[in-house]
């Protein structure tokens, strides 16, 4: 009899029988109050109607026609839909199955396009466990230990993670932008980069926003040395930050835009978006797949395009993200171990932490547990694990907000002592 890998672990005890709106129901019919969204995916909640008529009707036309042998309508419509909300200068698009496929086929174009090698990351990054991402991915070591030689040309430098060096951002910003230049003149030439390759916010790194001066700081860098910024947007896109894209809360365009998870509401589909001029650099046999651009994934993103417009649902992340974190503060107030609460939008977190500041993973531990043991679904993050993040569906309510945080100011009270 085969079994699944032991090596998958669940972050909560639930087995899902259905999922409807931000709630998912198990098999006792008991229901749980969903604000992990599938690790950031179901950003139109669990089971949209719209969404799923749209997949329903493509099924019954066409599952699977291969991008590269033959076109289908889906991904076209997607590709124009998608024109209109990406940044400008955009205009072309290559779709794949996953992040870590979209970074790795970032990375190719990167190197192409430039004729250079090495690519800059930055602490806490998480770009995948493909070999190529893994090699890009600094959130733990257990994304990249073991497996190596890992891709070579990768360098990491710092990322302004203000409360973990205990300075103001407008400090942890210098520092990291000053250490940046530093780089480029050690370890990792100018002349030699091809990329740098940001998140928004750090994901699996502890949701710590990146501040507009350090966006906009890297902008100016890659200006300077023809260096193309990459930007990662595969868990803060689609509206998750309060914005469509996370990195428009600065003034900080990027060159390549990678985008999955929430991207079709659950339905396997990545992409990657460049300037025409910049995707044409690409080699020939370079960009291809056999799933890649799926008729009923594209199908589903349409879909869910429509559902955030029409909706307003990336006005509804902002409104909803601030209530979110209003009330997360007002808990963390309570209990001195959390010592941080950050986030954007409807992507928060609380971090936790000994009395002399050091990271209490066990801490966190218990709260996610309790938290699970009531009905809400949290997932761990950070190098450390001792960030416990947040991340509703984007149609969560102020009442399903509150419904949250009563939950979890009670886990953290139970966990806490």
């Amino acid at each position: 009899m085969a079994t699944l890998s032991p090596l998958l672990k669940q972050a909560t005890p639930v087995l899902a029988e259905r999922g409807e709106g931000v709630y998912l129901y198990d098999a006792e019919g008991r229901r749980h109050l969903d604000f992990t969204a599938g690790i950031g995916v179901t950003n139109t909640g669990h089971c949209h109607p719209r969404v799923v008529e749209a997949a329903q009707r493509q099924v019954g036309t066409l599952i699977h026609g291969q991008y590269t042998t033959v076109m289908h309508r889906p991904l076209l419509r997607l590709t124009e839909a998608l024109g209109e909300v990406l940044p400008e200068g955009l205009d072309s698009l290559f779709f794949l199955n996953s992040g870590s496929e979209a970074v790795e086929a970032s990375i190719r174009l990167a190197r192409h396009a430039t004729g250079r090698q090495n690519i800059v990351v930055f602490h806490g990054s998480f770009h995948g466990r493909t070999m190529g991402a893994a090699a890009l991915t600094t959130a733990g070591t257990k994304f990249r230990a073991g497996i190596g030689p890992l891709m070579p040309g990768a360098a990491i430098a710092p990322f302004p993670q203000a409360y973990r060096y205990g300075w103001s951002e407008e400090e942890a910003t210098r520092f990291a932008l000053r250490e940046l230049d530093y780089l480029l003149v050690t370890a990792s030439p100018a002349s030699d980069t091809a990329a740098f390759v940001v998140e928004p916010v750090l994901g699996e790194g502890g949701y710590i926003p990146a501040p507009p001066a350090f966006l906009e700081g890297l902008r100016e860098r890659a200006d300077r040395h023809g260096i193309l910024l990459i930007v990662d947007e595969v868990q803060t896109g689609f509206g998750r930050t309060g914005r469509f894209w996370g990195h428009e809360h600065a003034a900080a365009r990027p060159d390549v835009l990678i985008t999955a998870k929430g991207l079709a509401s659950g339905f396997p589909l990545s992409a990657i978006a460049a300037p025409a001029a910049l995707m044409e650099k690409a080699r020939p046999g370079s960009q291809g797949g056999t799933y890649g651009g799926n008729a009923v994934a594209c199908a589903a993103a349409l879909a869910t395009l429509q559902v955030i417009a029409d909706e307003d649902l990336v006005g509804n992340a902002a409104v909803q993200g601030a209530r979110l974190n209003d009330g997360l503060r007002k808990v963390a107030a309570d209990h001195p171990a959390i010592g941080d609460v950050r986030g954007l939008g409807l992507m928060q977190a609380s971090e936790f932490t000994t009395p002399d500041g050091e990271p209490d993973a066990a801490a966190a531990a218990r709260a996610h547990g309790a938290a699970a043991e009531r009905g809400l679904l949290l997932l761990t993050c950070g190098a450390y694990g001792n960030v416990v993040r947040m991340i509703p569906p984007l149609i969560v309510t102020g009442e399903q907000i509150d419904d949250g945080l009563a939950l979890w100011a009670d886990a953290v009270a139970d966990a806490l002592g």
